[in-house]
């Protein structure tokens, strides 16, 4: 077999700058499908930090059945029970997986500076689990928030995205007033001081979106119960084997409680991955066409120069897969060269994007993130696999014909 190599070889280096320039036309289009594919990696693993980790949701929602449909109809009947509250975070400490148990609550308002008022949705989170949120993430998503973060200790200390504080011209230290009905249905208000200010996860909701202290939550509302518990995991792998667990003990209890994973609760990571999985699949078939016809190109040329060559073999004894099979070779060594430029292109890609940090803005979002590229060992794995298959395949039409064709006319071409 090492004959074969040392063959095509050889042959290869016959006409270097052919050979030279279908190897850099592999390179590229190997390094724009690799480049292309840690992007959409980033992005996807971005999106999922961010439904996880910045909207301090967690890994899995649990609440109880019928919330997300009809919790506007009656707030209080969907509300959990400090008893549902005890019982589920006593359940999910038994579960090594779980890292976090936390309860949150989804309050919706007026809002007013004295002057002017406007509608507001907020979170209502236990302060505490904002730095285990913040440690565990391994995205920085957003720019830092100004500010101090909610606190225990000061309850009435409320976060206001940066839309909606420059609706109500409200800063750093200011006050305004967050009015809302309990679950009885009475009108309550509270004075709140601005403690930090942020970008909003979505810029739909950034002029409008509050994240107050699960306290305060609970005194606008009048209860001591929460719409949800939050779980963070140790990893995200783990997602669907907990909440199998969770669902057996809480069918087992007779508990009427629903669960939701994050890639359930966030639509947008569903719709952005979808939309560059497509992308992706006609940038690897766009590229990986043209390398193909790159190199049927330079294989057909080759039979063209070489008949007589082939021919000699042919009659030397050589069988017809012995020639398919000699093409072959140099097909797979010319991709095998291009994949090892087109990594070294990736290489300098990543290094350039790392140097110059550079920032954007991507759509929905309201603030600029840090572009970056996290590489696949499964996509590039893929890829090579797919390049070298379909150039050693590109190689066969042409390889086939020289095969084929009449001893005595090959070695009589000129």
């Amino acid at each position: 077999m090492r004959s074969w190599f040392n063959i095509a070889i050889r042959n290869l280096m016959k006409n270097r700058r052919r050979s030279l320039f279908t190897v850099l036309a592999i390179a590229l289009g190997f390094s724009a499908v690799t480049l292309f594919g840690a992007f959409t990696s980033y992005m996807y693993a971005g999106n999922r930090e961010g439904s996880i980790y910045s909207s301090y949701m967690g890994h899995i929602l649990i609440a109880r059945k019928g919330l997300e449909d009809s919790w506007r109809e009656d707030p209080k009947k969907f509300l959990l029970t400090p008893e549902e509250m005890d019982y589920i975070t006593r359940t999910c400490q038994q579960i090594p997986e779980i890292l976090l148990i936390a309860p949150q609550m989804r309050i919706n308002g007026l809002i007013s500076d004295g002057k002017t008022s406007t509608i507001f949705v907020a979170q209502g989170i236990v302060p505490a689990v904002q730095d285990v949120f913040a440690r565990e993430t391994r995205l920085r998503l957003m720019e830092p928030y100004e500010g101090k973060p909610l606190s225990d200790t000061d309850i009435y200390g409320v976060g206001i995205s940066k839309g909606l504080a420059n609706i109500l011209k409200l800063d750093l230290g200011s006050e305004a007033v967050i009015m809302g009905t309990t679950v009885d249905g009475q009108m309550n208000a509270f004075d709140v001081t601005v403690s930090y200010l942020f970008n909003a996860p979505a810029a739909a909701i950034n002029e409008r979106f509050l994240r107050v202290p699960f306290q305060l939550a609970q005194k606008l509302y009048d209860t001591d119960g929460a719409h949800y518990i939050s779980l963070l995991l140790k990893d995200t792998k783990q997602t669907e084997a907990v909440r199998t667990k969770l669902s057996k003990i809480f069918a087992d209890d007779h508990r009427d409680l629903g669960m939701k994973t994050w890639n359930e609760i966030s639509e947008w990571y569903n719709k952005v991955k979808e939309m560059f999985d497509m992308i992706f699949f006609f940038l690897f078939a766009i590229v990986f066409i043209i390398v193909v016809m790159s190199v049927i190109n330079t294989m057909s040329m080759s039979v063209m120069e070489r008949t007589r060559e082939i021919g000699t073999l042919r009659a030397l004894g050589l069988k017809r897969f012995g020639i398919i099979r000699l093409f072959a070779i140099e097909s797979g060594l010319l991709a095998f060269g291009g994949i090892l430029g087109g990594g070294f292109l990736s290489l300098v890609g990543w290094f350039l994007v790392y140097a110059l940090e550079p920032k954007w803005t991507p759509p929905g979002i309201t603030a600029r993130i840090p572009l970056q590229l996290y590489f696949s060992a499964s996509q590039i794995m893929m890829s090579m696999f797919f390049l070298l298959i379909l150039c050693m395949i590109a190689s066969i039409l042409p390889a086939r014909k020289a095969a084929y064709r009449n001893i005595v006319d090959a070695l009589g071409h000129v």
